[in-house]
């Protein structure tokens, strides 16, 4: 009877997807003029001062 009481937990399987996230990063730059940070900051340059927030999330698809 003790055996019956006991629910069995149902089998987890593991799913990898596909997920877009969007962030809000800000991203530094050493330059003269505010122009120029635009110029190198668009061509890549800089690196990332803080991670920011996740502002979107969106799974795409999911396989098993």
């Amino acid at each position: 009877m003790a055996v019956a009481a006991h629910k069995q937990k149902p089998e987890l399987k593991t799913y990898h997807a596909t997920v877009l996230v969007t962030r809000v990063e800000d991203w530094c730059v050493e330059a003269e003029t505010a122009e120029e940070a635009r110029q190198l900051l668009q061509a890549g340059e800089g690196y990332r001062c803080q991670l920011g927030d996740r502002v979107h999330v969106e799974v795409d698809e999911v396989d098993a």
